[in-house]
């Protein structure tokens, strides 16, 4: 009976390719005759005689360009559009679908077959040979047994009876394996997934996805939905396949751009670029919260990654920067810009020739001038008019000015040609020739003022910055962050110090930029409609109180794994309570992802009892070796270690990484190993680009990415001694996903003590 289903189903599947390539056939002459048309169109494009003679002439011309235009553009998008219908088909002959569903409709006689792949494709009209995994019935497969089943429409919900559930794994055109099972996917579809190789690139994972996960992906009444998910657990993954199902649902009114990623580093952006092109669609716009804040600074420099990581972790600066990242500094801030509106506001002079053309006194008297119900916004724009009058109205006295009448007479030829610009030539006197050419000079000299009235460069945020700091103390009480005056203005004159030489930190940078769009009335990035934040809990308060303020349309994704807290350490437990105050609680969903499926069960079980609550997190059944824990005498000892272990891993895996604590350790070992002629790439900065081979990571630059097998440098007592360093240690471990091994020069970190024995292998040479 078995040989019989599986023979019916691999003629099915070959009629289905046969059709698939005709299909193909089909784009690829679309294609050709859009290529012939637009070198057509181009050619007559080249060839329409430019009649500018005459109004009439100028009118017909325009027309002419216009409709070829138009006709070239139609073109374009048809090749474009034959172009991305062909790369989907490729795919789709390559593996046509992955999962078979029958059901029952109501009324119906008998049940409907339904086949379920990446894309949809139909051979003729209304007749699907697959069904898009987005599709509303397809949801049925991941969400539901055998029975009755509700899913949800665009019309609303609606019942079937599901009588078949069958998965697939097609290779090369041919059905390897098929299952007939009540679940949406199998643990033997889930393991042979989860036993490949990694790679430089995260792949998609709807042939896989759980129920939980399609929870997540399906979502579309919350305006805030955030994602707890344990280390490997598939939440970013998830919301990448939620990304392709939102553009697929709001097709036609939702594009790619409207849709913002905030990632944990560029290494990671490049490491995902490629799952939204595999599912058939555009990448959303793709950045980290300081690439997104520091384009608005750029004479500013904003701490590093690296910095941030790697800074001070002195008592009294963490205390500051509790406070600046809090959501208290939040509000004062807003408090702080709307006493603006009616005294304190600082300004710059507005410079011209060396000397100031607007005086800082006039445009404050101009600010405050007007009625005090004007909010800030509209308090700026009227000012921003007002001086742009005053600007044009010293244009006349200008042109008068000594230095414009030496800057006439001193113009060449080739200049004045240019400022002519094909205007006649003819002028009725001397005076109104000096007059053309002297108004050309002063509204170019004028230009740079205009430019800095309209980019707001008469208000002084820097010092407006500083004088916030300096007024928090009266907003906010410093001895709830266990602070005092003394300590408050140390930072205060550091911080001084530090705009001076045009550097400000991750904390200040965000109290920067919200207090100058409240004062200049920015309202934010309004077209945005969806947010996603990955690795939330290494977020701050004040940075996500911004991020709503600056996308005020958009509905917000968060997710991540509060175990993994690297740069907000314990205040990450605090997060969801801070949001609650964010968004309405009627409108805000928590899905916990608990099931790990990155990992091997034996490294799951290892690295969850590095953390004090992780018997939470769930392994997953898929067997493999105990991880490995080497205490070396020397650091000799340690580099001959990790080449022995490098030999057998690379045997074995594709994706092996050494992951030190910071710059320094990988650069250390990446160096050691370079001298014993082992080669590997040192991933220094988030700029870089993930390669294949041994790479040599920081640990702030591992979050989010997973290799075959890690090696742990140097994981001494030294290096991860206490508790604020169990969620580093158990982010780092966490990355493995077939094999792990820790090596340690001296004594290995006391963390791991809370890890059963008979968890891991030790091998102890210190004696």
């Amino acid at each position: 009976m078995t040989e019989s289903i599986q023979q019916y189903e691999q003629h099915h599947l070959e009629q289905v390719v046969k059709e698939v390539r005709k299909a193909e056939e089909k784009a690829g002459d679309t294609i050709e005759n859009a290529k012939r048309d637009v070198k057509g169109l181009s050619k007559q494009f080249n060839d329409i005689h430019m009649n500018t003679t005459t109004y009439s002439g100028m009118m017909d011309t325009a027309m002419s360009v216009r409709a070829q235009q138009q006709m070239l553009d139609e073109r374009e998008n048809s090749w474009q559009h034959a172009a991305d219908r062909l790369s989907t088909l490729k795919r789709l002959e390559a593996k046509p679908y992955f999962a078979r569903i029958d059901f029952l409709e109501k009324g119906a006689q008998k049940p409907e077959t339904i086949y379920i792949g990446l894309a949809s494709f139909s051979d003729r009209p209304d007749h699907f040979l697959v069904y898009d995994w987005r599709a509303p019935i397809s949801s049925i497969y991941y969400d539901g047994k055998l029975g009755p089943v509700t899913y949800e429409t665009p019309v609303g919900k609606q019942e079937v009876d599901v009588r078949l559930k069958r998965q697939f794994q097609i290779e090369d055109g041919t059905i390897v394996t098929l299952y007939d099972t009540d679940e949406a996917v199998t643990d033997q579809m889930l393991l042979s997934a989860l036993g490949t190789h990694s790679s430089t690139k995260m792949k998609s994972i709807v042939t896989t996805i759980q129920k939980t996960q399609n929870e997540i992906i399906r979502d579309a009444k919350d305006e805030l939905l955030f994602v707890q998910g344990a280390a490997g657990s598939g939440k970013t993954a998830a919301v990448l396949q939620r990304v392709a199902w939102l553009l697929y649902r709001y097709r036609g009114n939702l594009t790619a751009s409207q849709v913002v990623l905030f990632s944990p580093n560029q290494l990671f952006n490049d490491y995902i670029d490629q799952v939204l092109p595999e599912l058939g669609e555009h990448n959303m716009v793709q950045m980290t919260y300081f690439q997104y804040v520091n384009r608005r600074v750029p004479r500013l420099r904003v701490q590093t990654l690296q910095q941030r990581f790697e800074s001070s972790q002195a008592a009294v600066d963490q205390n500051i920067n509790r406070l600046l990242t809090s959501l208290s500094c939040f509000k004062a801030v807003g408090a702080y810009a709307r006493a603006l509106g009616q005294r304190g506001l600082r300004f710059r002079n507005l410079m011209f020739h060396g000397k100031p053309f607007f005086t800082k006194e006039q445009i404050k008297t101009i600010y405050y001038s007007f009625n005090r119900n004007y909010n800030l916004g509209n308090r700026l724009d009227a000012t921003k008019d007002a001086l742009d009058h005053q600007l044009r109205s010293r244009v006349g006295g200008a042109m008068r000015s000594k230095w414009a009448e030496a800057a006439v007479q001193s113009l060449s030829k080739e200049q004045m040609d240019a400022m002519m610009n094909n205007r006649p030539r003819e002028f009725e006197s001397e005076k109104q020739e000096y007059n053309f050419y002297a108004k050309q000079i002063v509204l170019k000299e004028f230009a740079p003022i205009h430019r800095a009235i309209r980019h707001n460069m008469w208000i002084n945020i820097n010092a407006q910055y500083l004088l916030f700091l300096k007024a928090l103390p009266k907003m906010v009480d410093l001895q709830k962050f266990d602070l005092t005056e003394q300590q408050w203005a140390a930072f205060i004159e550091k911080t001084t110090q530090n705009l001076k030489e045009r550097q400000i930190s991750a904390a200040g940078i965000s109290i920067y930029l919200y207090l100058y769009d409240l004062l200049t009335g920015k309202r934010g990035e309004r077209d945005i409609r969806y947010v996603f934040v990955d690795e939330v809990q290494d977020y701050d308060a004040f940075q996500l109180a911004y991020l709503k303020f600056s996308f005020p349309n958009a509905r917000f994704t968060l997710l991540g794994d509060l175990n993994q807290a690297i740069f907000t350490g314990a205040n990450s437990r605090q997060l969801l309570r801070q949001l609650g105050t964010m968004f309405d609680p009627e409108k805000t969903k928590v899905v916990q992802l608990t099931k790990s499926y990155r990992s091997t069960k034996q490294i799951t079980d290892f690295t969850k009892h590095i953390l004090k609550d992780g018997e939470k997190i769930e392994a997953f059944d898929r067997q493999g070796k105990l991880p490995s824990i080497y205490q070396l005498a020397d650091l000799n000892d340690a580099v001959a270690q990790v080449i022995a272990v490098l030999k057998d891993y690379q045997e074995q895996h594709d994706a092996v990484a050494i992951i030190g604590k910071t710059l320094a350790d990988s650069e250390q070992i990446y160096q050691l190993l370079a001298e014993q002629g082992v080669k590997a790439t040192l991933i220094r900065t988030e700029n870089q680009r993930l390669v294949d081979g041994v790479l040599v990571v920081p640990s702030y630059l591992a979050k989010g990415l997973e290799f075959d097998a890690v090696i742990v440098w140097d994981a001494n007592d030294q290096k991860y001694h206490g508790d604020s360093e169990r969620q580093l240690l158990y982010t780092i471990c966490s990355r493995a996903m077939h094999d792990l091994t820790i090596v340690s020069v001296g004594q290995a970190s006391q963390l791991f003590a809370d890890v059963p024995s008979q968890e891991y292998e030790l091998t102890d040479r210190l004696s």
